[in-house]
């Protein structure tokens, strides 16, 4: 055997656990939830193959495009919040002021506490007979009676959202705190020399150091947002009137709920569909911006 062949054969040694894995625990749930799609599977043991018949009965509900349309806009607030709540955050956290360490240590716990646990307590504040919320708004006049923000559509949704921000804000802040801290201090020192001010600095130099980061930090976001299922189902279970409802509870409601698994399988496989898009674009994003940073 050659030194060549040695070498190939070693790397395919060292490759083959993440294929095996990646087989097994992705690539084998994926193709079954494919085929399932295509059947009208249910609790009876047999089913039926029934062709494009889920996907049509997907999209030719009316329901389902204002779902798609709700989980967009659900989706897109709560992860330019995020992202936008981050970045000043993580500006913030970088500035070198007594108690530094403590304000780092305090964005944690929203991050370090059980998720199951932090949205009851957003669904206590959320009640509007004994809600922290509620009651500060009748407090300061802003209200006159009490306001159960989770029993009304508009409220509801929009409260699911600052429950998801709160949650999804640490995560960003750190994420983008240690894209900060390594750029170079020799740039921002040669500004200093030159006379840059401080928001010169950081539109010159922060912003665009950050960007990569960025990109990164909101795609990961973007695809947990998405898919989020806990926050939503904990407050709400998809309600009042469908008005939380997004893909991810639509598609536990018909395959887990109504025990439709064949057309939530075909649920699931359009979700797949719209977060793979989302991949595609976040790579060519990246890929135009190497490029433009590289002339």
């Amino acid at each position: 055997m050659t030194r060549q062949q040695s070498a190939t054969l070693f790397a395919l040694g060292l490759l083959l656990p993440a294929t095996l894995y990646i087989l097994s625990i992705v690539a084998y749930p994926l193709v079954d939830t494919i085929i399932l799609s295509f059947t009208n599977a249910a609790l009876r043991p047999t089913y039926d193959w029934v062709g494009w018949a889920n996907y049509q009965r997907i999209f030719g509900a009316g329901n389902f495009t204002e779902v798609i349309i709700r989980t967009f806009i659900w989706t897109f607030f709560s992860v330019a919040t995020k992202m936008i709540i981050g970045t000043c955050g993580a500006v913030l956290l970088n500035a070198t002021i007594p108690g530094q360490t403590v304000f780092r240590i305090l964005t944690m716990p929203p991050w370090v506490v059980p998720m199951a646990i932090g949205i009851f307590m957003w669904g206590w504040m959320y009640n509007g007979q004994f809600g922290m919320i509620s009651g500060l708004l009748q407090n300061f006049g802003f209200l006159d009676r009490p306001f159960p923000f989770l029993a009304y559509g508009n409220s509801a949704f929009w409260a699911t959202i600052v429950t998801d921000v709160w949650i999804g804000v640490p995560m960003v802040t750190i994420y983008l705190l240690a894209a900060i801290q390594s750029i170079p201090k020799d740039l921002y020192e040669a500004a200093w020399t030159d006379g840059a001010g401080r928001f010169y600095r950081f539109r010159r130099i922060t912003l665009p150091l950050m960007v990569p980061a960025m990109l990164t930090m909101s795609l990961l976001s973007l695809i947990a947002t998405f898919n989020s299922f806990d926050i939503i189902w904990i407050l709400t279970q998809g309600g009042p009137s469908g008005s939380t409802t997004t893909m991810i509870i639509d598609t536990y409601k018909t395959a887990i709920g109504s025990y439709k698994y064949g057309e939530g399988a075909a649920r699931a496989v359009v979700i797949c569909i719209f977060v793979s898009l989302f991949c595609i674009v976040y790579f060519r994003a990246v890929r135009q911006f190497a490029r433009g940073a590289a002339r």
